[in-house]
């Protein structure tokens, strides 16, 4: 019995361990948010601005963001914070979506710009021929797991 138990409680641990490393892994090696310097340079020639807000309906407790979003001709910026984790994905979409099931039926309509490996502001490259004004949301998405994080619309 003593060894039954053993084996469960370890085992618990080992569980509890990986999911922790996987929380903590992207967080660790993430590298420097842009300046604000930088982020108020595309702030200030947005042709679209956006917020991602945490109680839409596809969010939760640990996938959520909130901020300002600031779109120009060449970048996305973002002020605020995204929860952490492994392998996001930020995609332009022609439709707001808020949940995962909206975002599948939608992605094949959908551009991914990037990777997001920074939670507390980020900045991506609009890839070159591609018009911010041909789609009206942007949507992260973690790649990994299959998780709807947040989304925002832009005006």
């Amino acid at each position: 019995m003593k060894k039954l138990l053993l084996l469960i409680t370890h085992g618990m641990m080992l569980v509890l361990g990986f999911g922790l490393g996987i929380y903590a892994l992207p967080i660790m090696t993430q590298p420097d948010k842009p300046s604000m310097t930088e982020i108020g340079q595309v702030a200030t020639s947005a042709l679209f601005t956006g917020q991602f807000e945490r109680d839409l309906e596809g969010s939760d407790a640990l996938h959520y963001g909130s901020g300002t979003l600031y779109i120009n001709a060449n970048k996305i910026a973002f002020d605020g914070q995204i929860s952490p984790g492994p392998d996001y994905k930020l995609y332009l979409s022609p439709v707001f979506v808020e949940n995962k099931t909206d975002f599948l039926a939608n992605k094949d309509k959908m551009l991914n710009i990037g990777d997001v490996r920074t939670f507390n502001g980020f900045m991506l490259d609009i890839p070159e021929g591609i018009n911010p004004a041909d789609y009206q949301a942007v949507v992260i998405w973690c790649e990994s797991f299959n998780l709807f994080i947040t989304a925002a619309k832009y005006h």
